[in-house]
Parts: structure tokens; C-alpha cells; sequence
């Protein structure tokens, strides 16, 4: 039986101070090498069981890679879309959750978001950009 996932706005969770998980720490990787396409398969598989509204950070993570994802394919509304989505999502977990720097992570892709807006569909630049956002994390101090 599937478990049933209840719907919920985006929120920050008391799980924003657990490690990462494994799935999400993969995730992460890929979209930081640029595997947009198994970034999202990645992420899909552990936003979708998540129980718990940490799941929209996950899910924020995807979809701005799937924004890139449509960038590399010359989709100008579907990045500004996603990129929009994502954003909406990552918010109520800045500065940082499960050792993510969303601070960074927000405030880069909404001046890609902006920049991408300011020149239009007929003008969307050749990817990649040359400071390409990636997903940081934020290693404490012992």
C-alpha cells in the first residue's frame, strides 16, 4: 500500500537541522555536474515518499535543475517557470536546511531568473551560463 503524502505549503521543519540524507547528498551531486535530467529522477524518488515538508526542499532543489534542463533545450518559459517554482519552494528554508546554503542558492537563481525575465524569450543566452548556480553546502566548525 502506498502511503498516503499529505499536502502542505512549504514550511521549515525542525528535520532542517538532520544530516542529509544519502539520495538528497546524491542528488546534489548530479546537479552540480550538470545531470539536470537524473538530478530530477534522483530528487523525484525521495520529494514523492517524504512525509515530511522538508520534502519541499528537495522538490525546490529539482526544479530548478529542471529549469536548467529547459534552458539547455532553448525553452525560455519553461526555465523562467521552474526557476520561478523552485524559488517559491526553496524560500521558507533559508538561510540554510540540512547543511544547504539555500541563502546562496535563492539569491543566485532569482538573479539568473531576473536576468533571464529582463531579456526575453528571444534572447535567452547560450547554456551554460558562465557562473553556472550550484547547490552548496555548509560544513560547520567543530
Amino acid at each position: 500500500m502506498k502511503a498516503r503524502i499529505k499536502k502542505s505549503t512549504p514550511a521549515r521543519t525542525a528535520r532542517c537541522d538532520d544530516p542529509p540524507p544519502d539520495e538528497l547528498l546524491h542528488g546534489i551531486e548530479q546537479f552540480n555536474r550538470g545531470e539536470f535530467f537524473e538530478q530530477h529522477e534522483t530528487l523525484e524518488a525521495i520529494w514523492i515518499t517524504e512525509p515530511d515538508g522538508v520534502r519541499y526542499l528537495y522538490q525546490g532543489i529539482l526544479q530548478v535543475g529542471v529549469g536548467f534542463y529547459h534552458w539547455q533545450r532553448g525553452n525560455w518559459r519553461g526555465a523562467v517557470a521552474k526557476f520561478g517554482q523552485g524559488l517559491i519552494k526553496l524560500e521558507p528554508y533559508r538561510p540554510q536546511c540540512m547543511g544547504i546554503d539555500v541563502e546562496r542558492l535563492v539569491r543566485e537563481i532569482g538573479e539568473l531568473r531576473d536576468e533571464l525575465q529582463a531579456l526575453g524569450p528571444e534572447h535567452l543566452p547560450a547554456f551554460p551560463p558562465p557562473r553556472l548556480p550550484q547547490v552548496h553546502r555548509i560544513i560547520e566548525q567543530a
